[in-house]
């Protein structure tokens, strides 16, 4: 690989205590014990998302497996036709990690892993451990299902994060092979496979192969995934029909639900939140990525259409999405049940790299609006205080009860199980949380866009020329943050900083003189002219009560409480059984609190009413309506990233709110 075309991304340092406890996490807790899952060492109970006995549960033997189809073991495929993803994925969070803070014992690791990886893979370059193991006959021949380009998508991307960490070009050399293998099968050519991957991915992934590279080979790739899919909505079941007639042993052809592919119809053509939500919002990063860099208008457009969709109509409080188990997908408009919902932390990370890659494209605050709605609440909500327990479902109202007798409802967890039969979400956050500084800042050609309050430093250059953006801030009351830019050269940059919807009456000041902090698109702009500049934005950060649109039938008469980027919820251990009695009548007061589990957060106190239910209803379950009994209930809500951390009970994120108190 010609390491002349090779760029690295700008540098933006980490310095937020509240991220930094996440970083420290991933390295210290996330990734040795994910390295011991993948080698099925320790005593890891692996749960299943939910009911249903096809859920491999033994163990995860991700490396026997990649050992078995090196030839280095005897044996069988276990797990998922996607279970290399999980190595790729683990590799990627190393890497990330390891740009952050050199670590020798994981640079070992990683460098034996690419041994195995190197050994594993067949000399024309395809890679997939399952259909090497144990069906060689039907490689690419099963699309639909056998996620081939979407575990390779994934070993792109790890192969990045390496060497942007470390400058090897070791796995790369491994990805690169594999796209070479895919190109020989793939394309309108003669004797080509003119068709994609049932899940997307290696769409995303070669567009950021292309950033960091170059080579125009790697986006035009990305570009025809993209415009193949849906361009014959029958192409699935013809490729299974194929295999049959040329004697192919596969079993029987299933019902291939064209649209939980977004293979129903061109993606061009798509406006839409439709079918399975993580494939949904990988492959409408990737037209958002592939359209800006070919500059098509009608892959961008597409793509904007999907994302106000979903923000609009289709996405939770929480910045979660999915509103449903069955396909773990969306549904229709408005249709957020919270007891019923799926909101997968896969989904709520490809919702915040769509929302990125998006920005890149437009500069508009609503894209960063929903990038923090999703990072603060629905992604880190995925992992426990531990770094050993994680969800795959993000639920707004939780009842053991209900988890554990309702088997409609048996993929909401009441607690964090340590790992999963389907283990994707775990090592997406690893991989996710140590790239953080990605979102922080947006460097283009003509601005740069303080996206994040995090405190952070970024060192990029413009036109050659170096220049030094450091952030820091102070939340009690109000909010101050504190800005310095520091250049080189005499060339004017303008500096975009994103006022957060939830900061209220913001003052800035520039060099010391006060300024109008009038907006564009989101973003305020201070033109930086000279050497060193100081800017500081004061604000308030309201406790405020959100409300659903009315056709949202979930959360009528119903508010939710949100304090900057945080939404809160009740947990039982705080507020006793029976959350769904309770009523929000009076003042919301922060109250700042350190707490042995959870650490120092800003808790929300408010007055509230609970209804009696124990003596007036002994022995009856239906009445003639009557007036209720009613008595005041303190109430305390926490962020909603950190339930489950304590004790197993109820959570609920929205409360009833009368009429009559608001």
């Amino acid at each position: 690989m010609n390491k002349t075309l090779l760029q690295q991304n700008p540098q933006v340092t980490i310095a937020d205590s509240f991220w930094l406890k996440y970083m420290q996490l991933v390295k210290e807790e996330m990734i040795p014990f994910q390295w011991d899952v993948l080698h099925d060492k320790g005593d890891v109970i692996i749960e299943s998302e939910r009911d249903d006995a096809t859920i491999p549960t033994e163990k995860s033997h991700v490396i026997e497996n990649f050992k078995i189809a090196a030839g280095l073991k005897e044996g069988n495929h276990y797990g998922w036709l996607f279970q290399d993803s999980d190595l790729y994925k683990w590799i990627e969070a190393a890497a990330n990690t390891l740009a952050l803070e050199k670590d020798e014992t994981l640079t070992t690791q990683i460098e034996e892993t690419i041994d195995l990886l190197e050994a594993a893979q067949d000399d024309d370059g395809y890679l997939s451990t399952y259909y090497q193991i144990e069906a060689p006959q039907l490689k690419f021949r099963r699309l639909f299902e056998s996620h081939e380009l979407y575990c390779i998508g994934h070993l792109i991307e790890a192969a990045i994060g390496y060497f942007q960490a470390t400058g090897s070009d070791r796995l790369l050399q491994v990805a690169d092979k594999a796209i070479d293998c895919i190109e020989a099968h793939f394309g309108k050519g003669e004797g080509k496979i003119d068709g994609t991957d049932g899940h997307q991915e290696i769409e995303l992934a070669l567009v950021r192969l292309y950033e960091l590279t170059g080579k125009q080979k790697y986006l035009d790739l990305s570009a025809y995934f993209l415009e193949v899919r849906g361009e014959d909505p029958s192409f699935f079941t013809k490729q299974l029909e194929e295999n049959d007639r040329i004697g192919l042993k596969q079993g029987p052809i299933p019902v291939i639900n064209t649209v939980y592919h977004q293979a129903d119809k061109p993606v061009i053509e798509q406006d839409s939140a439709r079918g399975h939500a993580v494939r949904l919002v990988y492959m409408a990063q990737a037209m958002a990525g592939a359209g800006h860099h070919k500059q098509d208008e009608r892959l961008i457009s597409a793509a904007k259409k999907i994302w106000e969709n979903i923000v609009q109509k289709r996405m939770y409080i929480t910045g979660g999405i999915g509103s449903t188990v069955r396909g773990e997908a969306f549904t229709y408009d408005y249709d957020l049940p919270n007891d019923l919902m799926y909101c997968e932390t896969c989904a709520a990370i490809g919702l915040l790299n769509f929302s990125n890659e998006l920005l890149k494209t437009e500069t508009d605050s609503r894209y960063a609006d929903i990038m923090e709605r999703a990072l603060y609440n629905s992604v880190i909500s995925g992992m426990a205080l531990d770094g050993k327990h994680f969800f795959y479902v993000n639920p707004l109202e939780v009842d053991p009860q209900a988890s554990t007798f309702n088997p409609d409802k048996s993929h909401v967890k009441a607690t964090r199980p340590s790992w999963f039969g389907c283990a994707c979400c775990p090592p997406n956050l690893a991989r996710t949380l140590p790239a953080i500084g990605r979102y922080t800042f947006t460097q283009k050609a003509d601005e740069v866009l303080l996206n994040l309050f995090i405190d952070s430093e970024l060192h990029g250059e413009q036109d050659g020329k170096a220049y030094t953006i450091r952030q820091r801030h102070t939340f009690s009351e109000t909010g101050r943050t504190f800005i310095t830019v520091e250049k080189t050269s005499a060339e004017r940059l303008r500096l975009g900083i994103r006022i957060p919807y939830w900061a209220e009456h913001p003052v800035l000041v520039v060099d010391g003189q006060e300024v109008l902090t009038e907006t564009d698109n989101g973003y305020t702009y201070v033109a930086i002219i000279s050497g060193s500049t100081e800017i500081e934005l004061a604000y308030t950060i309201p406790s405020n009560e959100l409300e659903a649109h009315p056709l949202v039938k979930a959360d009528k008469g119903k508010v939710a409480l949100q304090r900057g980027p945080f939404v809160y919820c009740m947990e039982e251990q705080d507020n006793g059984k029976q959350l769904h009695l309770t009523a929000l009548t009076g003042a919301i007061r922060p109250r700042f609190l350190t707490d042995d589990i959870l650490g120092d957060i800003v808790c929300l106190d408010a007055e509230g009413e609970v209804r009696v239910t124990e003596d007036e209803w002994q022995d009856t379950l239906y009445r003639v309506r009557q007036k209720p009994q009613i008595i005041p209930k303190k109430l305390t809500f926490i962020p909603y990233y950190s339930w489950g951390n304590r004790s197993l009970g109820e959570m609920q994120v929205w409360i009833d709110k009368e009429e009559s108190h608001v």
